[in-house]
Parts: C-alpha cells; structure tokens; sequence
C-alpha cells in the first residue's frame, strides 16, 4: 500500500466525519433522538480514530534507534489496534446504553413524540451523502493495491491497516446512518419512540461488531504477520534460482512494519563452494529478492552444508608419481 493513498483515504473520512459529527449534535438538539446523539458519538469517535492513524503514521517514519533497532514501523498496528478498542468503548457501548435507556424511557411515558423530526431526516441524508464520498475515495484508493483478492481477503491479509480500518469504519457509518434513519422513520411513523432506542441498539452492536474484527487483524498484526504463503513460495524460489544455492533449508519472514519486511533463512551451498563464492552467492539471492520484494529491507542468509553433503565421503586424491 502507497502511504500517499492510505493517507488520502484518512483525510477524506477525516473531513467527512467531522463535518456529520457537527451536523449531527445539531440535530440532536432539535430533536432529542437518541439514534441522533449515538451517530454524533459515533462520528466524534471516527474522528479521532482518523486522527489517531495519521499520529501512528507520522510516529512510524523515527528513525531507528540502539533501542529500537528494527525501526517503529509497528506504531501503525498500535494506534489501529487503539482505534478498535475506541470504536467499541466509545461508540458501540455509549450506543447501546443509549438505546437501552432510550427504549426504557419511551415504555415508560407512552405517547411521547419526536421534535423537529425534519432536522432528523435533513442531517442523516446529508451525512449519507458526505459518507458516500468518504467510502468512495477509500474504495478507489484500495482497488489501487487489492488485486485480485476479494474484500474479505484484502481485509485479511493487508499488512497496512490504514485502508481496511477506514473501509470498515466507512461501511458501519453508512449502515449506521441508514439504520439511524429506519429508526427515526419508524418512530415518526407509528408515534413510538421504542423505535428510535432500537435504531440506536443496532447501531450499537453494529460498532461492536466492526470493532472485534478490527481488534483481531490489527492483533495479529502487533504480534508480528509472516509473508502469505505464496510471497514465501516467491522468496524461496528467488533464493534458489542462485547458483550458489543448492536449497533453502528453512525460511522466517515477519513484517516488522507495514512496509518493512524481514527474511531469514537458512540455505545450503555447494560442499565444494569457496568462501567467495558463498558471498557472491548470497549478494545474488538478496538482489533477487529485493527485485521482487521492495519491502524486504531485512534480510540475514546463513549459509550452511546439508546433512547429506556432511556425511558423504570426501573425493578421492589422484596418486601422484
């Protein structure tokens, strides 16, 4: 992932979010919906889990350190892991009390109406619009590095969470809107204010859900992702199409950053191989590899004899006269 697309797509859901948010609070005064004040947390809490991936990117590009030799590469799966757990403190658990509180409320005083509901429709259709936009640029920016996975898989497999973590917050606000919108519909049309605290429970456990995937990937990222198995099959390939190299005995990969990767591997030479030639050989493998691996700053080659060349007997010496 280019980090210009990763941050375009943030600062376009930035501005969107900020902008429903304002809208949204608006509204909520006129009106007094619940759905109302949990899409405004909902937006506030988007904005700042924007802000905190463009804090994670900039915080990422330190230099590397005696501490920290491999770089702060990692900063970027933090603060997404943070967004994750903000998403769902924030926005799916203020929802779903909100909802809660606001169904208990209307069962409570039957027969209470909505305020200014007009507000209600005028704000969500507008932050539908501007929300359409937001994913729209994230969708372009994605299509530009997803191949040919599917949604899923790029969501999967992305070792930049920017993108997939912007897709999903994108697709939740949208469907958060139109499930705000169904509920104050509903609650303007049968005159129950139940429905607008249902509104807000569904868009709580729609956060709540985003979040848990969010958390997972952006877990497995922390804890350190090793290249998919066919980048791995490529790299082993790469490392054996050198002369010098008879075959890799083993293989680590890990991505240290989202644009940084590490290869180690063991790889054996020809028994008969001078020490230069061994060095020749491994200059050859990392230049194979950084030609089709970029990302692969980090690569240690140990050179070793198989077992089998260890055990096989020693060439014969020519008698001499």
């Amino acid at each position: 992932m280019s980090a210009e697309g990763g941050t375009k797509a943030i600062v376009a859901a930035l501005a969107a979010n900020l902008g429903i948010a304002t809208a949204k609070f608006v509204a909520f005064g006129f009106t007094g919906s619940s759905s109302m004040l949990a899409e405004g947390i909902h937006s506030l809490a988007d904005s700042g889990n924007q802000g905190l991936l463009l804090v994670g990117k900039k915080r990422s590009e330190r230099r590397r350190t005696p501490r920290h030799p491999f770089g702060y590469g990692r900063e970027r799966y933090f603060y997404a892991f943070v967004v994750a757990v903000v998403l769902f403190t924030v926005g799916a658990v203020f929802s779903l009390y909100e909802g809660y509180h606001k169904i208990h409320e209307a069962i409570e005083h039957p027969g209470a109406k909505m305020d200014s509901p007009a507000w209600a429709f005028g704000v969500l259709i507008a932050a539908i619009i501007m929300e359409t936009f937001s994913f729209r640029t994230a969708i372009v920016e994605s299509n530009r590095v997803r191949g040919e996975q599917s949604w899923w898989q790029f969501i999967r497999r992305a070792k930049a969470p920017e993108l997939p973590v912007v897709l999903l917050e994108d697709l939740g606000a949208l469907v958060g809107l139109i499930l705000a919108l169904g509920g104050v519909t509903m609650a303007v049309v049968t005159g129950d204010l139940v429905w607008d605290g249902v509104g807000t429970v569904c868009i709580g456990v729609l956060l709540a859900s985003i979040a848990i995937i969010l958390a997972v990937e952006t877990k497995s990222l922390l804890i350190g992702e090793g290249a998919d198995p066919e980048q791995e099959e490529r790299i082993i390939g790469a490392l054996e199409s050198v002369d010098e190299v008879d075959h890799v005995m083993h293989i680590r990969t890990q991505y240290v950053g989202p644009e940084e990767m590490l290869i180690a591997a063991k790889i054996a030479v020809h028994h008969d191989d001078t020490a230069a030639d061994v060095a020749r050989g491994i200059d050859a493998a990392e230049a194979k590899i950084r030609a089709q691996f970029p990302e692969a700053r980090l690569i240690y080659l140990e050179p070793a004899l198989d077992e089998a060349d260890l055990k096989s007997p020693a060439p014969e010496t020519p008698a001499t006269s």
